[in-house]
């Protein structure tokens, strides 16, 4: 999926031309975290390279993973979500190449590891510039409440005064703290403070008492030399068997610097699964990168953000966030938007969509990738991709639509997965008994599996092992695009409404069993065919003018 994507972009003229772009999948097997995935790339490029890659400048960009959490990326991958501008609209991928436009220029050969999900906006001096020269790591540090620190990577940086002052500061690393809670920075002394003026008093005045600000400096993208990713290589190269998630943050970054502790390396808090070699391949990881260098580049007037997640998502594209504003985000990006179509405010975003006149699309919703038709109604603050809704319907609020093309018996087929956008796709029970602990649109699973006609049973369940909405076959598989929205939402409005649904007629999938099926050349075929329709409808409008 993500090699077609490429080679599509570059047939388009989408993409610099001047370098090399490879898609590489994890071996498969047992997960392996970014961590492990980021061996596994230096190991490929020494296969494919040989001694040549010791000069290579490379950007890694983790874009792996189910994307549980923002399920419209799961097909096609996080790198490839639709940004709302740019003509033709950018994606993440277009992003994150023009925001590192100018690290190449001022690297030496090494590895510049980012993630799909994060944006990251600075503003530095003219005569500032961010260079990644130093032997091994280089970090950029972004300000931070101490609430966004626990969820992230946080620096204890050597000095111990804080000074805020400058746009770019270059700085040594004491100490990296994986996700840790306030009490952990505060004794560590993660925690700076800044003297700020004190906001609007009651009355509307400005007070001339000046207030302490606490904040701490969180992590985003990583650079290794080339020396440092060689001894990471050779390290992998010695292991037998990879059977556990390596986090490239936690478990590289942990390691690093003069007050670095062992103390991490059995500490799985925060690992969604633990297998028994995570702590004898962290311990390894950790006696060799002991003593290296992690250097900070801290950028005092800069702003991280994820979009990782279907509430992240509607936030920064739909209300009125610095994201929006900075990047210029726009309400309707390369679109078809009919004459009597309609969106309650600019809060809705339109992304290379056909909206037909008499549709309406609720405010604080974001629409990509689809058709809607003129007897159409979406809610608000939902989430609607990749669909062709040619019906009458109301959609309701806080909904996540999102279709799929699968190829079955070497057949095509389609199928639409349907949820709220507060469902938790990634919670999952072991034993059947516990399957009514699980909720669908706010509504026990175990209710409306009674609804649907459907027994609770191990067939239910593509995954025994991980019995949650992302394994359980609830969705029909149905021959056209608009036939599968149809039934899905037919079995929505039969919880909502507490009506039956009969489901056991169909043949059903789960959202893991649509991936494993999907068809990209048929999704990337209906994503082109809107395209083409709005790029005719644009020559149209200029020769009637």
């Amino acid at each position: 999926a993500f090699q077609r994507q490429l080679d599509q972009k570059l047939r388009a003229g989408e993409l610099p031309r001047g370098a090399r772009y490879l898609a590489l999948a994890d071996p498969p097997g047992a997960k392996r975290g970014n961590g492990g995935s980021t061996l596994h790339v230096l190991q490929c490029l020494e296969k494919l390279y040989g001694d040549k890659w010791a000069s290579f400048l490379v950007l890694l960009i983790h874009s792996g993973g189910y994307s549980q959490r923002l399920p419209s990326a799961s097909a096609l991958g996080k790198i490839f979500t639709a940004l709302p501008f740019g003509d033709p609209v950018y994606q993440m991928l277009e992003l994150k190449l023009a925001m590192y436009i100018d690290f190449p220029g001022h690297m030496k050969p090494g590895i510049l590891v980012t993630c799909s999900d994060d944006i990251e906006l600075y503003s530095i001096g003219e005569t500032e510039t961010i260079t990644f020269d130093k032997p091994g790591f280089t970090a950029l540090a972004h300000p931070s409440d101490l609430a966004t620190g626990t969820t992230h990577g946080v620096f204890v940086l050597d000095q111990a005064s804080c000074s805020g002052g400058g746009g770019l500061e270059y700085r040594s690393c004491h100490r990296f703290l994986h996700k840790p809670d306030v009490g952990t920075m505060r004794r560590c002394g993660a925690v700076c403070v800044r003297r700020s003026s004190s906001p609007l008093s009651s009355s509307g005045d400005r007070s001339d008492s000046e207030v302490d600000l606490e904040y701490v400096y969180t992590d985003s993208i990583f650079y290794m030399d080339h020396s440092t990713a060689r001894r990471l290589l050779a390290f992998y190269n010695q292991i037998d068997s990879f059977c556990c998630e390596i986090d490239a943050y936690g478990d590289f970054l942990q390691a690093l610097g003069p007050g670095a502790t062992q103390d991490y390396t059995t500490n799985t808090s925060n690992v969604t699964k633990e297998e028994s070699q995570l702590v004898e391949v962290r311990q390894k990881l950790y006696s060799l990168l002991k003593g290296t260098a992690l250097n900070v580049i801290v950028l005092n007037n800069s702003k991280f953000y994820h979009i990782g997640t279907t509430e992240e998502y509607l936030f920064h594209f739909t209300s009125d966030s610095k994201l929006k504003f900075e990047l210029d985000l726009l309400p309707v990006a390369f679109s078809i938007f009919g004459g009597k179509a309609e969106t309650s405010d600019r809060s809705a975003s339109v992304i290379q969509s056909i909206l037909e006149p008499g549709c309406l699309i609720g405010p604080g919703t974001v629409t990509e990738y689809s058709r809607i038709g003129p007897q159409v109604s979406v809610g608000s603050n939902s989430i609607i991709s990749g669909s062709h809704i040619n019906f009458k319907v109301e959609i309701p609020s806080g909904c996540f639509l999102s279709s799929l093309s699968i190829k079955t018996n070497d057949e095509v087929k389609y199928v639409s997965m349907v949820f709220s956008v507060q469902d938790n796709l990634k919670r999952n029970v072991k034993l059947l008994s516990d399957v009514h602990s699980l909720q669908f649109f706010g509504v026990s699973l175990l209710e409306c599996l009674d609804l649907w006609h459907l027994q609770v049973s191990k067939e239910l369940f593509s995954d025994n092992t991980n019995l949650g909405l992302w394994t359980a076959r609830i969705f029909p598989v149905c021959s056209t695009l608009s036939e599968s929205v149809r039934m899905s939402l037919k079995l929505l409005n039969s919880v909502q409404h507490r009506s039956a649904f009969k489901l056991s007629g169909f043949k059903l999938f789960s959202v893991a069993e649509m991936l494993t099926h999907k068809d990209v050349e048929d999704m990337l075929k209906f994503r082109k065919q809107i395209y083409e329709e709005i790029c005719l409808q644009r020559q149209k409008e200029k020769s009637d003018l």
